[in-house]
């Protein structure tokens, strides 16, 4: 996943309502916590795990795919939030060193004395080995951001078996390097999975084997690991079962021999499985906070999961029917400014988000936030949102605003858009989910009111993200419009939060293809410059700019701890440590 980056998507996770997608979840009832020797995690539903390749593509990008994956094979800087707060989480990791020269132009990388599950020590070559396939097959991969890693790698120079040196192609700030670059790498065992033949093929190779999500458990590529846990089962419904790797050499030893992770098609079905005990780690809906008390009258703790998140929906610059009308930015403001944030924040999500008015988190205080992003520039108005409208060409027409003075000028609906053009768009949004159902109703009531006419449709997130891709206005997956991820935040960062895949032009997670040649420089300025001058820019610039409809940022999810499971704190960046878990009683 990305990172996401995101990653995506990230970053992108959900909590939902409905019925069990695997009846043999119940079955486990307070097995773990009678037993202590297994733990029974609920997966936010319908976000089914789909990938094992530690290495992300766009269809791939669900944040459960990134949680599994290093518990498998553990990255080479493990930066994330676990520790209780964003940081290089050492323990975690198969780097113990990353040394930068003083001019910021490269940095050598010492290893741990760490060995692969098959007892073959971990080198510098299984490092070369990720560093190669990206070079080759940079395109497929949703870490991707022209310009950035791997184009900013210049060289892979190896020193001995632990060590190495990669060398940029210009100073870079140290901090954003290694949080959001060196993080991405993740050393694989070159000695089993390089099968012969170039990088490209062996690309193939790995992406066809790990298409066969029915294969994981059998698979001897997936066998060889240097995480804490092995795949005991992965089925194609989503259920995963951990098992502890005996051999596992690293700092971070597993105390609990098996994790279940627990898919469930909506939380409704989640909640009966904690009210019936059979599930030790999981999670209720906002919606459900009046309810806390019968949680810990059974034995569980409720405490919220913050996110280093933002929430969004990107408009799909390039859709051939509404791509023009996107590209007008007072169009994008009539729609931010019919998106009443504050109600939805209070009201629809229970008190357990905040507004988000552009690209840098604003539930947690940091120094990158500008004051025009918090300022919130373009405050809820439907009256305003409608003036915008007819300012520029555009008369209520049966409800719904239509282009009636097209053209170029300023009192004109703008380049490209035809006359007769209806300002009437859908969303593909996450499904199952009673909070983004309400959610996007509001958000379809308050669209209405400034003549918006915003049509829903729902799908799984796996499908969302594979239906709502970069493309060009040729090609037939283009029909998309909007593309909503889930209420659990769309897009969860490194701790840096840099825009280059989400808002840089060709971004690895630029979805909809927006593109402003000002923002690429400043979000290059802020992955050079140790001031955080450019990053407050690139916030300003689009908080103004509007690349997406913000929306507001809810906590990654409310969690239902059983009593007695302790040990880690809730990652910020939304990915699951189950090597820190333990029984504490």
């Amino acid at each position: 996943m990305s990172p996401a980056r995101t990653r995506l998507v990230a970053g992108a996770a959900a909590l939902m309502a409905g019925t069990l997608l695997l009846a043999g979840c119940s079955g486990t009832s307070g097995a773990s916590s009678a037993s202590k020797t297994s733990v029974n995690y609920a997966l936010p539903a319908n976000f089914t795990p789909n990938w094992i390749l530690p290495i992300g593509t766009a269809a791939h990008l669900n944040t459960n795919n990134k949680s599994i994956a290093n518990t498998l094979w553990e990255p080479l800087v493990a930066y994330d939030g676990s520790t209780g707060k964003i940081a290089w989480n050492k323990a975690g990791s198969v780097a113990t060193a990353a040394d930068f020269a003083a001019d910021g132009k490269s940095v050598r990388i010492t290893l741990g004395d760490r060995h692969w599950s098959d007892g073959k020590p971990i080198t510098s070559r299984d490092v070369q080995f990720w560093f190669d396939l990206i070079k080759a097959n940079k395109a497929e991969w949703a870490g991707y951001n022209p310009g950035k890693a791997p184009d900013n790698w210049t060289s892979f120079k190896t020193e001995d078996a632990r060590h190495f040196t990669i060398t940029f192609d210009r100073s870079y700030n140290p901090q954003w390097m290694l949080a959001n670059e060196l993080s991405l790498i993740t050393p694989l065992p070159q000695h089993v999975w390089d099968k012969g033949g170039d990088a490209k093929q062996v690309w193939t190779f790995l992406n066809d084997a790990a298409k066969n999500i029915g294969g994981y458990e059998k698979n001897a590529l997936w066998k060889t690991i240097s995480g804490p846990y092995a795949v005991k089962s992965f089925s194609t419904a989503g259920k995963v079962v951990l098992t502890a790797n005996k051999k596992y050499d690293g700092g971070e030893k597993p105390a609990i021999p098996t994790v279940n992770l627990l898919p469930f098609t909506t939380a409704d079905a989640e909640k009966n499985a904690l009210r019936s005990g059979s599930v030790d780690y999981g999670y209720i809906e906002a919606t459900d906070l009046d309810q806390k008390d019968s949680f810990t009258a059974q034995g569980y703790t409720v405490k919220p999961w913050s996110g280093w998140a933002i929430t969004y929906m990107p408009y799909n610059f390039n859709n051939p029917a509404m791509g023009a009308v996107f590209k007008q930015l007072y169009a994008r403001q009539a729609v931010q400014r019919s998106i009443d944030q504050t109600t939805l924040a209070k009201v629809v999500l229970n008190g357990t988000a905040v507004p988000g008015y552009g690209p840098i988190p604003q539930g947690q205080a940091s120094d990158f936030l500008s004051s025009v992003q918090k300022s919130d520039p373009y405050p809820f108005s439907t009256s305003a949102a409608r003036q915008l409208l007819t300012d520029h060409g555009w008369t209520e027409q049966a409800g719904v605003m239509t282009c009636t003075s097209p053209g170029s000028s300023a009192s004109q609906c703008g380049e490209g858009v035809a006359e007769g053009t209806k300002f009437a768009m859908q969303v593909l949004s996450q499904s199952g989910s009673t909070v983004t159902d309400n959610m996007m109703s509001a958000i379809q009531s308050s669209l209405a009111k400034t003549g918006v006419k915003f049509s829903i449709k729902t799908a799984p997130v796996n499908s969302v993200l594979s239906q709502t891709p970069q493309c060009t206005s040729g090609q037939s997956i283009c029909k998309w419009q909007l593309s909503f991820f889930g209420t659990a935040g769309s897009w969860y960062f490194n701790a840096f939060p840099t825009g280059d895949s989400l808002f840089q032009t060709k971004g690895g997670s630029n979805f909809g293809n927006y593109s402003n040649p000002e923002v690429d420089k400043l979000i290059s300025a802020s992955t050079t410059s140790t001031s955080n001058e450019a990053i407050q820019g690139y916030s300003a610039a689009l908080a103004k700019d509007l690349p997406v409809i913000w929306l507001p940022e809810p906590v990654y999810q409310v969690s239902v701890v059983r009593n007695g499971l302790g040990g880690f704190s809730q990652d910020s960046l939304a990915n699951f440590h189950p090597a820190q878990w333990k029984w504490t009683s």
